[in-house]
């Protein structure tokens, strides 16, 4: 179980942190490039209809199987929140503050990284707190494509009748959700009494 537990973040880990490089960077451009927004974020609402398994199952002729397909699918799914809110975020910070920088002489792009991201900050964590839901139910789902992780606890229980395999891994599985999540929820917290909402 240990093993499988480690597998399991480690999948979890990578498709996370992959999904807020991109999706956090998908959403600094349809902020930069409005006319981009709507498509883009429509594009990413079409992929989060198809439902978890069959995405997976669609990606294994291209990235075959094992981990490979279940984080490439973690990270499709986790896209939207992250990069919606990202958007959300820039757009939507008080122009107080973006006056505040040109007064002082910062440049459209110094304003950005100094100003309208970081009082983004408590909605971008929002939206990484959604995929980080989003991922760990995605990771349970591979142990049916042999990625691993706590879900091939669960597949070779059912598979093998074993019930109390089955209990303790799916019980093992809905813990470390509800910890990621109650972390999350901590740092979303504190960065909301940091910057505030609008």
């Amino acid at each position: 179980m240990t093993m499988r537990t480690i597998e399991h973040l480690h999948m979890f880990s990578i498709a996370l942190i992959l999904s807020i490089i991109i999706g956090v960077s998908v959403g600094i451009f349809i902020y930069m490039k409005p006319k981009t927004a709507n498509p883009v974020l429509n594009f990413l609402n079409i992929v989060e209809t198809i439902p978890d398994l069959a995405l997976i199952v669609l990606l294994l002729p291209i990235v075959k199987l094992g981990a490979g397909p279940t984080i490439a699918a973690c990270v499709l799914y986790s896209i939207l929140p992250i990069a919606r809110n990202t958007y959300t975020g820039l757009k939507n910070v008080d122009e107080q503050y973006t006056y505040v920088a040109q007064a002082i002489g910062l440049s459209p792009k110094e304003a950005l990284l100094k100003v309208r991201i970081p009082m983004s900050l408590p909605l971008i964590a929002g939206g990484i707190r959604i995929a980080l839901v989003f991922c760990m139910g995605v990771v349970t789902l591979g142990g049916l494509v042999a990625a691993g992780g706590l879900g091939t606890v669960l597949q070779n229980g059912i598979q093998l009748y074993q019930k109390d395999a089955i209990l303790v891994a799916g019980l093992w599985t809905g813990l470390l959700a509800v910890l990621l999540d109650a972390f999350a929820g901590l740092i979303e917290k504190k960065l909301h009494e940091r910057y505030g909402t609008w």
